[in-house]
Order: C-alpha cells, then sequence, then structure tokens
C-alpha cells in the first residue's frame, strides 16, 4: 500500500452492545497491576481477535515486542474520538520511533466509549508478511500495553509517562475448557507461613498426606493458590509421589530441599505428577483423562517443593502457597501420568560464558523408551500437553520427536522462551509415542553478559533443560533423562588426567600443570573461553555419547539405567510447513475489502502524524 490513505473504521451503529461486539473471547487477563486494562483475545474465522478493555477516555496501545521494550515492536493504537473509533498499524524502529505502517494488518470490528471506559475490538492475521510485523505463533509473546487519558492529536499519540507495560503470554494454546461442569469438591495441598531465606534461590519441600477417599477419584483441575503480593517470589511448584510405607509423622514439619539434613522420606518422592511455573494459570485435564486417586497404585503421601526466587535477599518474607486440585468420582476413561525428558540436573551440563547462542540437549533415548513401552504399553502412550522448563539463560526449547531415522512434527517448543512465563503447553492434537520412538529436549542458552561458565544446577543462576509430558494411559516410566560425558567435555580445554579415586566433589585435575589441583569447575573457569571455541565446544558437546537414565516410581530403574548410548541419527529431518500470510496482508485487497463496508462504517481521515516516540 502506497502512500496514507483514508481508515475505513466503524461507527457505533444504533442497539450495538454496549459491553462489545456480542462475540465471546475464551481467554482473559488483566495487564496492569491496578486492574485497569484488560485484554481479552481467541480465534475468529482464521484470524485472532483481540478485545480491550481500558479505563480511559482517550488513546489505547497494544502491541508486540521481542524483549517487552519498545525497540522493534509491531503497535496498534485506536480509540473513539468525538464519537468516532479510529484505529492505526504502527511500528517502531530500534531507536523506538512510532511509524506508521504502510501496510494496515488490524481491522477494527468493534469501538465504544463511555464515560470512563474505552473498548476496541480488533482482528489480525498470524502471519501477514509485513516485515514491520511479528507473526503469532505458539511460542511465547511479549505484549506491550499503553493508554492516555487524550486521544491521538495531529501530533500523532502523546507520551503515556507510566500507564504502559508488558506481559508474557501464549496466545495460541490450545487449551481445553477451563469451566468446571458443576460445582466441585478441592482440597488444598499449601504450605503454612513458610520463613523465606534472604539468599537468592530456595527450594522448601513439605510433604501432604493425600485425603482418604473409599473410591477412586480423578483430579480433574489443578490451580496455583500464590499468596498476595508474592507472585514474582513464588517461581515453581513441583508435585511428587512419595513412597506409602509410612507414617504420619513425616507431616510434622517442612525442610530446604536438596540439604544434607533433609528428612529420608524426602528421598522417596522422585515421581512428578505435576509441574506449575511462574505465569502459569490454573490446569484443566482433557475430558477423558484425570489425575488419579484412591487406589493403591496412586499417592497416600506428596511431596511439595516450592522454588522461591528472592534476588534481591529481602528478609522477613513469610510464604503460604501451594496447589489447589480439583476432583471427582465421575471417573474419567484414562489415568495420566507424567514423564521428565531431558538433562539429568548436573555439574556435567555446561554452558560456556559469552556465549550469544549455546545449545543442550537432553535425550530420552530410544532405549529407554523401547524397554518400557515394551514391557509396559506396547501400543505407545498419547501426550497431551507439555511443560518446557529451563532458568534464566534460556531463550528457546524444542520438544523434537523421532522414530525410526525420521523426525516426526515437534511435540512442543517456544521459541521466545521467557523464564518468568512457563506453562503447560496443550497439544493441538495428542501425539502418540511409541516403542523405539526417541526425543530430545533442545535448549537454546544465551550468557553474552556472563563471564564464568554457567553450569547445571537447581539454582536460577544455574541451568536446567527438561520437558515434563503429561500423557495417557499412565505407565511406570517417571525420567527419560540423559547425562552427558564429561571427560571428553574436559578434554577439550586439555585435561589428561584426573585423580582417582574419586574422593571429592566436585573431583580434581591432576595434569595438565596449568589444571593441576583445581577442580573440574575451576579448570573449565580458567580456559580462555571466545566465541570460537565455544561454538566447537557446542558441536563437541552435540555429539558425544550420554548416560542413560531411565526411572520408574519407588526409586525403581529399568534395566538401561546407567548405559552409554548416542544422540541419534537422523536420516530425514523434519520440515516445516511454510507460513502462510492471511489474504488480508495485501494491500489490494485491503481495497477490495473496502467495497464490501456496510454503511454503519465511517471514513476517518488520518490525524496521526507519521513519526513520533513512543516508548
Amino acid at each position: 500500500m502506497c502512500g496514507w490513505p483514508l481508515l475505513l473504521l466503524w461507527g457505533l451503529l444504533p442497539g450495538a452492545a454496549a459491553g462489545g461486539s456480542g462475540r465471546a473471547l475464551p481467554h482473559q487477563t488483566v495487564l496492569d497491576s491496578q486492574g485497569k486494562y484488560w485484554l481479552s483475545w481467541g480465534p475468529r474465522g482464521g484470524r485472532l481477535a483481540f478485545r480491550l478493555e481500558v479505563r480511559t477516555a482517550g488513546y489505547v496501545g497494544f502491541g508486540f515486542s521481542p524483549t517487552g521494550a519498545m525497540a522493534a515492536a509491531d503497535i496498534v493504537v485506536g480509540g473513539v474520538a468525538q464519537g468516532r473509533p479510529y484505529l492505526q498499524d504502527y511500528f517502531t524502529n530500534a531507536n523506538r520511533e512510532l511509524k506508521k505502517d504502510t501496510q494496515q494488518d488490524y481491522h477494527l470490528e468493534y469501538a465504544m466509549e463511555n464515560s470512563t471506559h474505552t473498548i476496541i475490538e480488533f482482528t489480525r492475521e498470524l502471519h501477514t508478511c509485513d516485515i514491520n510485523d511479528k507473526s503469532i505463533t505458539e511460542s511465547t509473546v511479549r505484549v506491550i500495553w499503553a493508554y492516555h487519558h487524550e486521544d491521538v492529536g495531529e501530533a500523532g499519540p502523546k507520551y503515556h509517562d507510566a500507564n504502559r507495560g508488558t506481559k508474557s503470554l501464549r496466545l495460541l494454546n490450545h487449551e481445553t475448557s477451563k469451566v468446571l461442569p458443576t460445582v466441585v469438591p478441592y482440597f488444598d495441598l499449601v504450605n503454612q507461613d513458610v520463613p523465606i531465606p534472604n539468599k537468592g534461590t530456595t527450594y522448601w519441600c513439605q510433604m501432604f498426606k493425600i485425603p482418604v477417599f473409599q473410591e477412586k477419584h480423578h483430579v480433574i483441575k489443578v490451580e496455583p493458590v500464590i499468596q498476595r503480593g508474592h507472585e514474582s517470589l513464588v517461581h515453581h511448584i513441583l508435585l511428587y509421589q512419595c513412597s506409602s510405607s509410612f507414617n504420619d509423622s513425616i507431616l510434622d514439619y517442612g525442610h530446604e530441599c536438596y540439604h544434607p539434613n533433609m528428612p529420608d522420606a524426602f528421598l522417596t518422592c522422585e515421581t512428578v505428577i505435576f509441574a506449575w511455573a511462574i505465569g502459569g494459570e490454573g490446569f484443566s485435564y482433557p475430558p477423558h483423562v484425570g489425575l488419579s486417586l484412591g487406589t493403591p497404585l496412586d499417592p497416600r503421601y506428596v511431596l511439595l517443593e516450592v522454588h522461591y526466587d528472592n534476588p534481591t535477599y529481602k528478609e522477613g518474607l513469610i510464604d503460604n502457597s501451594g496447589l489447589r486440585l480439583f476432583h471427582t468420582t465421575d471417573i474419567r476413561k484414562y489415568d495420566a501420568g507424567v514423564i521428565e525428558a531431558g538433562l539429568w540436573v548436573s555439574l556435567f551440563h555446561t554452558i560456556p560464558p559469552g556465549m550469544p547462542e549455546f545449545r543442550s540437549e537432553g535425550h530420552c533415548t530410544l532405549e529407554c523408551l523401547e524397554e518400557a513401552l515394551e514391557a509396559e504399553k506396547p501400543s505407545g502412550i498419547h501426550v497431551f500437553a507439555v511443560l518446557l522448563h529451563a532458568h534464566l539463560a534460556g531463550r528457546g526449547i524444542r520438544l523434537r520427536h523421532f522414530r525410526k531415522g525420521e523426525e516426526m512434527r515437534l511435540l512442543a517448543y517456544d521459541d521466545d522462551f521467557d523464564f518468568n512465563f512457563q506453562e503447560f503447553q496443550y497439544l493441538k492434537e495428542e501425539q502418540t509415542i511409541l516403542p523405539g520412538d526417541n526425543l530430545i529436549t533442545e535448549c537454546r542458552y544465551n550468557t553474552k553478559d556472563r563471564a564464568r561458565m554457567t553450569w547445571g544446577g537447581l539454582s536460577t543462576r544455574n541451568e536446567m533443560c527438561l520437558s515434563y509430558l503429561l500423557y495417557y494411559p499412565r505407565i511406570n516410566l517417571t525420567r527419560c533423562a540423559s547425562i552427558p560425558d564429561i571427560m571428553e567435555q574436559l578434554q577439550f580445554i586439555g585435561v589428561k588426567e584426573i585423580y582417582r579415586p574419586v574422593t571429592t566433589w566436585p573431583f580434581i585435575i591432576k595434569s595438565p600443570k596449568q589444571y593441576k589441583n583445581l577442580s573440574f569447575m575451576d579448570a573449565m573457569n580458567k580456559f580462555k573461553w571466545a566465541k570460537k571455541e565455544g561454538l566447537s565446544f557446542n558441536k563437541l558437546v552435540l555429539s558425544l555419547p550420554v548416560n542413560v537414565r531411565c526411572s520408574k516410581t519407588d526409586n525403581a530403574e529399568w534395566s538401561i539405567q546407567g548405559m552409554t548410548a548416542l544422540p541419534p541419527h537422523v536420516e530425514r529431518p523434519y520440515k516445516t510447513e511454510p507460513l502462510v500470510c492471511g489474504a488480508s496482508s495485501s494491500s489490494s485487497l485491503h481495497r477490495n475489502r473496502a467495497l464490501e463496508l456496510p454503511v454503519g462504517f465511517v471514513v476517518l481521515g488520518s490525524m496521526l502524524h507519521s513519526t513520533g516516540l513512543w516508548s
């Protein structure tokens, strides 16, 4: 589209619904802390529809940003001025200058204004093929928002001051209904007055006893219960099934997880049955699947592990957060299970400093899936949701699926991973895992701002590379992971020999001289890492044999546990389908569309200046 044409916009028709177009949108969230800016969204006729309800009589801004900041953002600005609605597609350059987009890809569906609020509904294609627009995918999207008490004038939108912000969302999460069919009973697994230490990372563990049921129940929904004001403190919550051979004395107190003085009972809790992470909401199981409770195979005791992130070392914090489980006796067809796949959390997971991109892979190997599935379910299991998990250096995660040398469609991915927003992704279609398949959790990291090695570990400053697969029917497989070989990693930096037998941890290097008597961690940090060395090291690590971890419930192991396997040879990598641009991205189609608009539309000439600063 050349030049700067008139905008065709919807004037309010007599009798139009006061609250919106009348077409419901399935997703809703508040974007600001004061409840003044609400966003609703959902699919509509092959496009994505948005509804903004903002407490202002001025303009409303909304957009998508690669980082959550204003630079290189895709923005739409709208409002109602003197009874006439307006909507304008903008973008910002690297200097945060606001510019009108010559290709207008946002289409106004409804607009209204009363004495307190402005409401705007609009749609756009997922992929507009406009270089100034952001494609909307199943990855995390960082939405940005702003508003002002005045409408847009001749000079463009006025500066919004503090009325702005950002929030990470997943706009295309194929979620089952959140609405429970009737009033459903629930029980809470919530910490009681946990004192949070004034340190960066704390893992707190507390055991709970599941209520005693006289018959089988299914958990059909799980919600986080986060103490008000602690939304950024509680980073993630894991719920583990523990051994049933205890008495209630183990419930007396909680303790820091992974601590030398941690109760022995905690060590029996290895089967993850639910995972929630910061930014996530409640999780509803599909209508044919539930988490089983009340049978001999089901958990009697569970461990609630809450990860607290306190980077400012704030003192005096007391927390009462946890999970709420909704359950029913209306039993569904299948019992759900959870498999933890990826890189076993250990110091052998290494990431050099100063790397703009570094890739790690955790393998759920053919050998593990072959043994477990052949014994438990030869016809395969069906995955319906996945949680992808990493820490602060994580930039992208993909769960890849292979069968007989051929790569299948990705099970799940997030190419714009946000540490502060991790939730289960519902799969658009359930995917079957068969005996002999293998999975790779592939994580992409950025350590440009780090001067020392990043290690696999529990702290958010360490790293993880994990996928939690929700599937049915439940089998006796809880972890399917791998550990990379450390000795070949050390040989890369020139290590020749370590002291044996290994009596200290981390173990100590014997030769060569420059590393003598250093721990392997100190040696890796002493090595002079540059981008060239980092790339070569990355290529090496991805080709190394891996140690297989293949675990059952109750600390049992499949026979393949501890064996060595090679990364799969991929004969036929998966080829992604090309993005299809929406028909509305064509300027000629915009013009044709204009001829078909009903009488209720009015013409509003452009009042907006071509550039400005909206930051």
